[in-house]
């Protein structure tokens, strides 16, 4: 696994992130640390110690420790980041126990999305996420593939030397294998909008590449945007520069860098901005994620960026297909 964690601009801070790989750092391969068991065990007793107060009227009782309690239970339960392990995700929380029933089609899309690995780069082993949304086509955001690429010639892409860039559809909590697929071509970089496509091939490792993420070709249904529960697939990195420490904590136990599911709904669009909003719990490695719409399961946008609890931003993907670089990609559209 590689030794540097971190993802830049996507919003994580160019420094060694918390690793948890082999020779891993603070935390002890392959588990949580008990510590950190512990401490968010006690957050969450003081939570349902809060609510039961609640209930009975006594919501003057409320100390500040309890109200500490009682968001991490908002926050672990409302907008999780769920762990994946052998292409398949946790125990969702109660609020989201609707997962289960869509294992299998959340599974297919867990297959689809990678983590942006680079080598030769002094800075960064890996950059962000990436999807198959075409025939060997990765969309993954501008400012990911702008790390190494070059350009070479008017709507002309290339690998600034000495990098070359690789898509690892794995990169899970405690794995030791990767599936990884080299990028042989940056099929292009957007003009205005934080979107690329890339080229993928397989390597000697890796298997055949699979088939492509659908992408909605149509907008969902007129006023159903707003509340519509969607998830995001991706690799959310520390993000201590635009985030809270406290509340990631809580949320990712101080795992990060890993394949992660979070679910959420879409909460407003900006169409004219080329933007839909969300509230997935997302993190600067999340850099290229596809935001999936829970009901169908196509993509409904490119996530490029955001602030946990206020908003983030992803590019609704069915407002392109006339784009010369989408119709160049081909995208999987249904």
């Amino acid at each position: 696994m590689p030794s540097v964690r971190s993802s830049p601009m996507g919003g994580a801070t160019a420094r060694p992130a918390v690793e948890t790989g082999a020779g891993a750092g603070p935390l002890e391969h392959p588990g949580v640390s008990r510590a950190i068991v512990e401490e968010r065990n006690e957050r969450i007793a003081d939570g349902i110690e809060a609510m039961k107060k609640i209930e009975m009227g006594q919501e003057d009782q409320i100390t500040p420790r309890l109200q500490i309690g009682l968001e991490a239970i908002v926050l672990l339960t409302g907008r999780p980041a769920i762990l994946i392990q052998e292409g398949d995700f946790m125990e969702p929380p109660k609020a989201w126990a609707d997962l289960k029933g869509a294992r299998s089609a959340i599974q297919s899309v867990i297959q689809r999305v990678g983590r942006i690995e680079i080598t030769g780069n002094p800075n960064f082993d890996w950059l962000g996420t990436g999807f198959l949304a075409g025939d060997g086509t990765v969309l993954t955001n501008r400012h990911v593939a702008q790390e190494f690429s070059r350009n070479a010639a008017p709507n002309a892409w290339t690998f600034r030397a000495p990098m070359t860039a690789s898509l690892d559809l794995k990169a899970e909590f405690g794995a030791e294998d990767s599936i990884e697929f080299a990028v042989t071509e940056i099929v292009g970089i957007h003009d205005t909008l934080d979107l690329a496509v890339l080229r993928v091939e397989r390597t000697s490792k890796a298997g055949a590449l699979p088939d492509p993420l659908a992408v909605a070709a149509d907008a969902p249904a007129a006023g159903s945007l707003v509340g519509r529960r969607v998830y995001a697939i991706g690799y959310p990195a520390w993000d201590g520069r635009r985030n809270d420490p406290e509340p990631m904590r809580r949320i990712f136990s101080e795992i990060y860098n890993v394949k992660r599911l979070q679910p959420g709904e879409l909460s407003g669009a900006a169409l004219d901005a080329f933007e839909i909003l969300h509230d997935c719990s997302t993190l600067g490695g999340n850099s290229g994620s596809p935001v999936v719409d829970l009901e169908t399961h196509r993509v409904l946008g490119l996530h490029f960026g955001g602030r946990y609890m206020e908003k983030n931003h992803a590019i609704p993907l069915w407002t392109l297909r006339a784009d010369p670089l989408i119709a160049r990609a081909a995208l999987n559209y249904q």
